[in-house]
């Protein structure tokens, strides 16, 4: 158990349309101690979200449906303070700009470190 685990399980939406990618980012968030949703899909992705409560929306910009910044601006329809952080290969800064344009609150530029995804998963929960 992560020396920064808790009684309460801080619980994870994430939304990323690569398979591998989608499943190491589970495994890797689960060994720190997070519980994590993964949905294949922005539909799938909002359904989660309006069933079930989370700590923070992980997304990723380049999604099959629509894109990161429209799911989102779905997401914050009902959802206003869920703290949201792109995780995404879409390194532009006019990427990064539409997404806080959006309500997210963080962007990191894959590959970052799994520290650093970490960190700032745990700085936005805390901060919300």
């Amino acid at each position: 158990m992560p020396a920064e685990a808790t009684a309460y399980t801080r619980r994870i939406l994430c939304t990323e349309d690569d398979a591998d990618t989608r499943e190491v980012l589970r495994l890797l968030l689960e060994m720190d101690g997070f519980q994590v949703t993964c949905a294949a899909t922005p539909s799938d992705a909002l359904g989660f979200a309006k069933a079930e409560k989370f700590d923070l929306y992980l997304l990723d910009n380049w999604l099959q449906e629509i894109p990161g910044d429209l799911l989102c601006r779905k997401l914050r329809e009902f959802d206003p303070s869920t703290p949201i952080l792109f995780y995404s290969g879409a390194a532009g800064e006019a990427d990064k700009a539409r997404a806080m344009a959006c309500g997210a609150q963080g962007y990191l530029v894959k590959p970052a470190k799994l520290e650093e995804l970490t960190a700032e998963i745990r700085r936005l929960i805390l901060t919300a």
